[in-house]
């Protein structure tokens, strides 16, 4: 299990009956998630919450507010500052447990800094950017693509709140695999490659994109990009019922060649005991 516990300005404070309750700073939020099959450890607690997102019956859901709270606030990871706010889809613009990826990324990318190379970094369904911030951090130049044009806006922003060199990022709105196809034609190589695709969704032009019948042809293509001596080779996914081994399989398959992969669940602790389960991750890297 890869567990995320780098937090001090976020926290799962408890979890139950199909929600959880989080710490955001200043702001406590209580949002669903379908895996809490559990009763609430500490059903005091959640008088706390300062806002509750609820599913509606008929799709989406909407939030409910017992405070004002800021049109925006800031959280900050080591050098890392990101926006956050609820929005209506019930997300805050940052997934806290992706935290424990973002320190594996950087290390990986600090030793091939260390040795004089210059690491570059393809990063797709990048949303607000909290993997790029990681990795131009670290010194890696960062191609990010969205299909959504207002979350590379978002990504600009905390990419400016974190004072990271403008230079170390590139901002791209466009479908995944057709950016991939592109770059195959150009010639154009990536060191390292993450992904965190959603189970689905639609790209600028209209695409559909469904996770299970896409995700083995894009990692096969982001194969292909991958430069003559990778650091790293990642796959996020959040999709209920598809195991670690599952992106794990996928990675050895395509990516595979001198080099190993590690599968694992990844998740956050809870203070009122346990772990949230929150996806799986793959991890491939390079023998030495």
């Amino acid at each position: 299990m890869f567990l995320c516990d780098q937090w001090t300005e976020y926290e799962v404070l408890d979890t139950g009956d199909g929600e959880k309750l989080e710490r955001w700073k200043d702001v406590i939020l209580r949002r669903p998630d379908p895996q809490v099959i559990w009763p609430k450890a500490k059903p005091e607690l959640w008088e706390k919450a300062d806002a509750w997102y609820t599913r509606s019956e008929t799709g989406g859901g909407n939030w409910t507010f017992y405070q004002k709270l800021p049109e925006r606030w800031e959280m900050t990871l080591g050098d890392l500052k990101f926006y956050v706010r609820p929005t209506g889809f019930k997300h805050t613009g940052l997934f806290p447990e992706q935290a424990a990826n973002w320190a594996f990324m950087r290390k990986r990318i600090d030793g091939a800094v260390a040795k004089g190379r210059q690491v570059k970094v393809l990063n797709l369904f990048a949303y607000t950017g909290g993997a790029t911030l990681a990795c131009a951090a670290a010194g890696a130049v960062v191609t990010h693509v969205d299909a959504a044009k207002g979350m590379l806006q978002w990504a600009r922003e905390n990419r400016d709140l974190s004072g990271i060199p403008e230079e170390r990022t590139r901002f791209i709105v466009e479908d995944a695999k057709a950016f991939v196809q592109r770059e195959i034609r150009r010639g154009n190589r990536y060191d390292g490659i993450l992904m965190d695709p959603p189970s689905y969704g639609r790209g600028p032009n209209g695409e559909v994109w469904k996770l299970e019948n896409e995700l083995y042809g894009l990692v096969d293509l982001c194969a292909q990009v991958l430069s003559e001596e990778p650091v790293f080779f990642l796959i996020n996914g959040y999709t209920t019922g598809f195991a670690a081994s599952v992106l794990g399989n996928v990675v050895s398959r395509c990516v595979g060649g001198k080099g190993h992969v590690v599968a694992e669940e990844l998740a956050l602790p809870v203070t009122s005991g346990g772990v949230l389960p929150c996806g799986a991750t793959a991890r491939w890297t390079p023998d030495v």
